[in-house]
Parts: structure tokens; C-alpha cells; sequence
């Protein structure tokens, strides 16, 4: 398996923060049922706070992290700003960085080029996760996709995006933002994961708002709540009929030895194989 193709089979149909301020909240976190536990050094920790939460978060991952199947971050501040730096040099310093970063506020691949180089310099081999959440980072999206091969996934910040554009924080007004961060996520075979759902008694309209993005394209959806995941996962796990398709057309695929088919009276080119085998390989990973 190649490094996209096992990119595209990591399941990420949901993530959940972790305070990087209270590190006895991370092994709840890890139990939660996400697939993706992010650490929290940026917006969820106060100024006053941030070099307390770092030091406790390089000390999480200062110990060997368990096989389980969760995916860790840790989100580190801007790095345009003085306190983001501070994070980045703390990661440098150690011998056991995080497995990977999510890097908020992107507005230039000028930002994820610096930070590999670093990290490259290191010898970390550290991921990356990027938030497109201001204008001027959705402009350079496609760019900033193109500009790591350490970037795994890019995540829509909606909140950031709605303010920066000066539109209604609703599903419509920010349908063209969310596509073209799919878009770009697409053009380089990762993921691209959506803005968590900030009302917790509407479980109901979260799931609709989650099928909305698996609709357009994306792989998951972030949670505020652990009791928010068991529904997210349901919505972006490939269901029966998704894997019981994607087996048929691969075998049709095989059969056949050929640039298209046809399935069930409908013409199939070859792309699609592509998607069917991700289907087939993140539910085999989210034990489907």
C-alpha cells in the first residue's frame, strides 16, 4: 500500500478535543469512540494558560502512545504568531514530537513549507492536519494542499470562515467554501473533515448537517461532546449497500480487465475503482 492510499484508509468520521491544560481529560478522550484525538493548545486554552498546557502536552507524548487505532494531534497555535513559535520549538526540542499537528489559521503554504523544512531538519516525521478557516487561506487552498507531502488532511473551520467572510454561519452561505476545501483535499487524495456541530441538544440536526457533508464530499465531521460521535461514525461509516456496490465493481473491474464496465445497467469508468477500494478499506478499518 502506498503512503496515499494508506492516507485515504485511515478512518476520520469524527474528532474530539482534548484540553492540553487537564491531560487526565486525554485517555477519556482516546476511549471516547473518535476517530481522531486532537490536544488542545490554541483557542480552547488562555493566553495566561498556553505555556502550562504545553508543557503538559509534550509531556503526554512523551511516553509511548498506544496501537488502538485513534489518530493523535496536537493543535498548536498559529504560526504567525510569538506563542505558536513557542510551540513549534518545544516540538523541535524533543525526542518524541506528537505523531502529527494540526495547524490553525493557514492562510500561505509559505507557513506549512517553514515548518516541514523544520521539522525534516529535526528528523521528526511528524504529520500534518490543516485548518482552512480565513479567507485568504481558502483563496491559497489548492496551493497550501500541494505544499507538504506530510499533510494527511485538511479540516474546514467554520466559525473563523463565517466571520472572515462576514456571512451567516449556516449550511448555504458557506456551501462554496466548503467545496473548495473539498476540492482541494481531493486534488491530492486526503481528506477533508468538517467544522464540528456547536448545538448539543439538536443530535438530530447534527446528523443531518453530517450528511450533508458526507454528500459533499467530506470524511468527517468534529464533535464537542463525546455523546455527538456514536452518530457521527454511524454517518460516515460506508453502509451495507456502499461496501456490498464497491465489491461489485471491483470485481467487475478485475473480471472484465478493461477501462470501464457496466453494473446494474449503469456505465462505470475506471476512476471510480479509486473510491470503491477506500470505501472497502476505511470500513475494514472501522471494523464494518
Amino acid at each position: 500500500m502506498n503512503e496515499e492510499d494508506h492516507r485515504s484508509a485511515q478512518p476520520r468520521r469524527s474528532f474530539i478535543f482534548a484540553p492540553g491544560l487537564r491531560p487526565e481529560l486525554y485517555p477519556k478522550a482516546l476511549a471516547s469512540g473518535a476517530d481522531i484525538v486532537c490536544v488542545e493548545l490554541e483557542d480552547g486554552i488562555a493566553p495566561h494558560d498556553k505555556d502550562e498546557a504545553r508543557e503538559k502536552t509534550m509531556a503526554l507524548f512523551a511516553e509511548p502512545q498506544a496501537d488502538d487505532g485513534v489518530e493523535r494531534i496536537v493543535r498548536i497555535n498559529c504560526l504567525r504568531s510569538a506563542v505558536g513559535l513557542d510551540d513549534v520549538q518545544a516540538i523541535l526540542a524533543t525526542d518524541m514530537p506528537p505523531p502529527a499537528l494540526m495547524l490553525p489559521k493557514v492562510v500561505s503554504p509559505d507557513e506549512v513549507v517553514w515548518l516541514d523544512d523544520l521539522l525534516t531538519e529535526r528528523g521528526h516525521d511528524t504529520r500534518l492536519h490543516i485548518i482552512i478557516e480565513m479567507n485568504a487561506g481558502l483563496e491559497a487552498v489548492f496551493d497550501i494542499a500541494r505544499s507538504s507531502p506530510r499533510i494527511d488532511a485538511l479540516f474546514f473551520g467554520g466559525v473563523d470562515m463565517a466571520a472572515d467572510l462576514r456571512c451567516k454561519n449556516a449550511w448555504e452561505p458557506l456551501l462554496y467554501a466548503r467545496s473548495r476545501v473539498v476540492h482541494a483535499a481531493a486534488s491530492i487524495g486526503v481528506d477533508a473533515v468538517d467544522v464540528p456541530y456547536l448545538d448539543l441538544e439538536d443530535l438530530e440536526g447534527m446528523k443531518v448537517a453530517a450528511q450533508q457533508a458526507k454528500d459533499l464530499g467530506f470524511s468527517g465531521k468534529g464533535a464537542i461532546h463525546p455523546k455527538q460521535i456514536a452518530d457521527l461514525n454511524g454517518v460516515f461509516t460506508p453502509s451495507a449497500e456502499e461496501i456490498a456496490r464497491a465489491r461489485k465493481v471491483l470485481t467487475a473491474f478485475e473480471e472484465a480487465n478493461t477501462g470501464l464496465v457496466v453494473v446494474d445497467g449503469k456505465l462505470i469508468e475506471k476512476p471510480v475503482v479509486r473510491e470503491m477500494q477506500r470505501i472497502l478499506s476505511v470500513a475494514g478499518r472501522a471494523g464494518v
